[in-house]
């Protein structure tokens, strides 16, 4: 039998972990800053539901006055979706305040 030198064997094994794996450099992880913070995304659902709510609103308006070109399937269209996007964002509203309430009363 033969002996085994075991520092040439550790340098091969070396060696070839090296020729498998990427330099540790190619993969960087994406900055913090890129992703949209909560509040940010919040605000800009907020806002959305309020420029629906709106645009509802101005086409309602519209129809009821009886103008030109104001059509009652797209008035009737945009308010259920003013309708079914408020909703949502109550829904939501009551699901945070909901996790809010729990993580207040976990024990410390």
């Amino acid at each position: 039998m033969s002996t085994i030198d075991v520092n040439n064997l550790l340098s091969q094994m070396r060696q070839m972990t090296a020729q498998v794996r990427p330099p540790e450099t190619a993969f960087k992880a994406a900055p913090v800053s890129a992703q949209p913070d909560f509040s940010a995304l919040l605000k800009q659902s907020i806002s959305a539901v309020g420029r629906s709510q709106m645009e509802a609103g101005n086409m309602a308006a519209s129809f009821e006055r009886g103008d030109p070109g104001a059509d009652l399937g797209r008035t009737m269209i945009a308010v259920q979706k003013a309708d079914l996007s408020l909703r949502t964002m109550v829904e939501v509203r009551n699901k945070l305040v909901d996790a809010y309430k729990d993580i207040m009363n976990m024990p410390v």
